[in-house]
C-alpha cells in the first residue's frame, strides 16, 4: 500500500484544482463583489446565500453555519471522503500523478474508497455501452429505444447500455480489469447468492446515474425479457456509499448548466421522459430515481437555481393526468414551500408523458407543454374543489372547508390572502367567508385559538400595509435607485425606458418618480439627494432617500456608467419577467380553439417578450457579471 502523498503534490493539486470550478459543480455560484462568489449554502438549509467562495484565496466560508475550509476540505464534507480521498479524486480529475512517501505511485488500493467505486461504474458502464451498440442479444433493448423515438447519437449522449443476459459477463469483465468481487458488491454492481457473485442487472437496458460532478454512481434497468425473473419492471442500484435514491436526481449532470442558466428545473417521472424533454429542447429536465421527490432532492435544485430572490427561478413538475397523477400533485405541493422559486405544474390533457408525447405530436409539443404550465397552487385547489358539486350550497361548503385547510397549510403566509380571494371566486363565496374558514383550519393546526375581533388580528392574512423596504426580494430596485441617487451624472440615456411602474415597492416607485423630476446634474453634485428628497411628499419615502444616499453599493471598484446601465437594465429585466408571467397567465386561461386570434396575438407577445428579457438581461449580465 502507498504511504503519505508528497506536501509538494498535495500543494500541486490545491493550485491546479480551481475552488470555484469545484464548488460550481454542486452550488450555482454568483458574483458578490471584489472577486468573490456567493450561493445558498450545501451544508444547511437557508433561503438567503450566506455561502462565500474567495477563489483568489481558494477558501470558502459559510456565515449561517460557520463551516469553511479550502477545496480539499469541500470534497470531504460533501462526498464523505478522507483527506487521502479528496487529493486522489481531484488529482485524477485534473490529471497530476500522486508520489507517496514510500515512493510508490498512482492511487491507493483500498475497495472501500470512494474512488475505486466511482472508477469502478465507470468502468460497467463502458462495459454496457458497448454490449447495446454491438450485442446481438441487445437487438431488442435498441429496438426498444427505436420505438420510443431515441437513434443511436440519443442513446450515446445519455450513455445507454444494456447488460448481458449471462450471470457474469459483468462480473468476468471487471474482475479483468482488476476489481475485487468485494469492491463490485459494495458499488452495487455484483450481487451475492450461494454459489457466488452474479450480476445484478441481466438483460435489461441501462441508464448510468450520475451526480453533479459527472460520476456514474449508480443506473436504472427496464426489464426487456418476458422470461426475466425479477418482476419489477425497473430495478435500480441499491443504497450504497455513492448511490442515495433520495438525493440523486437522472439527469442533473446534464441539466446542471441549463438549469442555472434558464433558471428553471423540469421534474419528470422517469429516464425515458428526461430523455425526451432533452432532445425537444429542454434541457432543464431531471427525475427522481425510483422514488417520490422529496426534501434532499429539493436542496439539489434550490442550489442550482440559486434559489432564494424574486425571479431567481421556478419548478415544474409533470404528473399524470390521472387520480395518481393528481395525489402526487397533492403531495409535492405540501413540500411546495421548500422553494423560494415559483413552482408550476405540467400535465398534458390527453394525459401523455413526455416521452409519448414527443412519439405522438413531436419535439414542438413537449415544449409548448412546458410552456403551458400551470401555478401547481392552481391545480391542486381546482383539482379538489371539482370533487365536489358546486350547484348544492351544501357541496359548495364541504369544499370550501377542504380547500380551506390546504389554504393554511401554507408556510409563506404573504401567499395566503390571494388564495383566499381564488377560492372565494371558486366556490362561489364570500371572502370574508372563506377568510374566516382559513384562520379557523389555521388555528386547528397549530393548536392555537381564533381571534374573535377584527382582522387587524388575522395578520397572516392582511400582512403590513407597506412592506419592508429592505426585504431581499427589493435588492435589484434598491441597487438601481442608489446608483441614481449617488452616480447621477452617470445614468445618462439609460434611464430613458424606465418609470415608476418599474419599482414594486411603492416608496422606492416614489423616490424614482422624484428623481425623474429633478433635473439630472452632468457631474457629481453632492446637492442632488436633499434636492430628490424635497421632492417627496411620503415621510417614509423620504426616510429611503437619505438611506440610499449613504448605503454602499454592491458592486466593487469604482462605479461607472456601464454599471449604472447594467442595474437599470436589470431593473427592467424584472419587469419585463412580471409582463412574462401576466401574459403566461392570460395564455393558460384563453382557449387556443375559441379565441385563436387573441390567442395569437399573446403567444406573439409573449415571443417579443422574451426576447427583451434576453436583451435586458445580456446588457445586465455585462455590467454585473451575473
Amino acid at each position: 500500500m502507498a504511504g503519505r502523498i508528497r506536501d509538494e503534490d498535495i500543494a500541486l493539486v490545491r493550485e491546479r484544482a480551481r475552488i470555484d470550478e469545484v464548488i460550481g459543480q454542486y452550488v450555482t455560484l454568483r458574483p458578490a463583489g471584489g472577486g468573490d462568489l456567493k450561493g445558498l449554502c450545501p451544508f444547511h438549509d437557508e433561503r438567503s446565500p450566506s455561502f462565500n467562495v474567495t477563489p483568489s484565496r481558494g477558501f470558502y466560508h459559510c456565515f449561517g453555519c460557520q463551516e469553511g475550509g479550502d477545496v480539499f476540505t469541500f470534497l470531504q464534507k460533501m462526498d464523505g471522503l478522507g483527506f487521502t480521498e479528496a487529493v486522489e479524486r481531484l488529482a485524477g480529475r485534473y490529471g497530476i500523478a500522486l508520489r507517496y512517501e514510500d515512493g510508490g505511485a498512482g492511487p491507493r488500493r483500498d475497495p472501500q474508497r470512494r474512488a475505486r467505486l466511482v472508477e469502478a461504474n465507470r468502468a460497467a458502464a463502458a462495459f454496457y455501452l458497448e454490449q447495446l451498440a454491438e450485442s446481438p442479444d441487445a437487438k431488442v433493448a435498441r429496438q426498444f429505444l427505436d420505438q420510443r423515438g431515441f437513434n443511436r447519437d440519443a442513446a450515446e449522449r445519455f450513455g445507454l447500455g444494456f447488460a448481458p443476459r449471462g450471470g457474469q459477463s459483468l462480473l468476468t469483465y471487471l474482475r479483468q480489469k482488476g476489481f475485487t468481487e468485494d469492491e463490485l458488491v459494495t458499488a452495487g454492481l455484483i450481487a451475492r447468492g450461494q454459489r457466488g457473485g452474479y450480476d445484478r442487472f441481466r438483460g435489461r437496458l441501462l441508464w448510468p446515474i450520475r451526480d453533479l460532478s459527472g460520476d456514474v454512481v449508480g443506473f436504472g434497468a427496464r426489464q426487456l425479457f418476458d422470461d426475466d425473473r425479477i418482476a419489477a419492471k425497473y430495478l435500480n442500484t441499491p443504497e450504497t456509499p455513492l448511490y442515495k435514491k433520495s438525493q440523486v436526481l437522472y439527469g442533473v449532470d446534464l441539466a446542471r448548466r441549463p438549469i442555472a442558466q434558464a433558471m428553471q428545473a423540469v421534474v419528470v417521472e422517469g429516464y425515458t421522459d428526461v430523455m425526451a424533454c432533452h432532445e425537444a429542447g429542454v434541457e432543464t429536465a431531471v427525475a427522481t430515481c425510483g422514488t417520490a421527490f422529496g426534501p434532499d432532492h429539493a436542496r439539489v435544485l434550490r442550489r442550482l437555481l440559486a434559489d432564494h430572490d424574486e425571479f431567481r427561478g421556478e419548478v415544474i413538475f409533470t404528473f399524470d393526468g390521472d387520480e395518481a397523477g393528481q395525489q402526487a400533485a397533492l403531495r409535492t405541493f405540501s413540500g411546495d414551500q421548500q422553494f423560494v422559486a415559483q413552482t408550476y405544474v405540467a400535465i398534458e390533457p390527453d394525459g401523455l408523458d413526455p416521452c409519448d408525447l414527443r412519439l405522438a405530436k413531436g419535439d414542438a409539443a413537449v415544449r409548448e407543454l412546458v410552456a403551458r404550465r400551470l401555478p401547481l397552487y392552481r391545480f391542486v385547489l381546482h383539482n379538489l374543489v371539482n370533487r365536489y358539486d358546486l350547484d348544492r350550497a351544501d357541496q359548495r361548503v364541504n369544499a370550501m372547508r377542504d380547500a380551506a385547510r390546504l389554504v393554511a397549510s401554507v408556510r409563506d403566509k404573504s401567499k395566503v390572502e390571494a388564495f383566499v380571494r381564488e377560492l372565494a371566486g371558486m366556490v362561489g363565496m364570500d371572502i370574508d367567508e372563506v377568510r374566516t374558514e382559513v384562520r379557523r383550519a389555521a388555528a386547528a393546526t397549530s393548536g392555537g385559538t381564533l381571534p374573535t375581533t377584527g382582522r387587524e388580528e388575522a395578520p397572516t392574512l392582511e400582512g403590513p400595509a407597506v412592506p419592508d423596504v429592505r426585504d431581499p426580494r427589493y435588492a435589484d430596485e434598491r441597487e438601481a435607485l442608489k446608483a441614481v441617487i449617488q452616480y447621477p451624472q452617470l445614468v445618462g440615456d439609460s434611464a430613458a425606458d424606465v418609470d415608476g411602474d418599474d419599482f414594486t415597492h411603492p416608496w422606492l416607485s416614489a423616490v424614482w418618480v422624484a428623481t425623474a423630476a429633478e433635473p439630472t446634474p452632468g457631474q457629481a453634485d453632492p446637492g442632488w439627494p436633499a434636492r430628490v428628497g424635497a421632492r417627496v411628499a411620503d415621510e417614509g419615502a423620504r426616510s429611503v432617500v437619505s438611506a440610499l444616499a449613504v448605503e454602499p453599493l454592491r458592486a466593487a471598484g469604482a462605479p461607472d456608467a456601464r454599471l449604472v446601465d447594467a442595474l437599470l437594465a436589470r431593473l427592467q429585466e424584472l419587469t419585463t419577467t412580471r409582463r412574462i408571467q401576466s401574459v403566461k397567465s392570460r395564455l393558460q386561461r384563453t382557449n387556443p380553439v375559441e379565441q385563436q386570434a387573441e390567442y395569437n396575438r399573446m403567444f406573439g407577445e409573449l415571443v417579443a417578450l422574451e426576447k427583451q428579457r434576453r436583451d435586458l438581461r445580456g446588457r445586465a449580465i455585462g455590467g454585473l457579471g451575473l
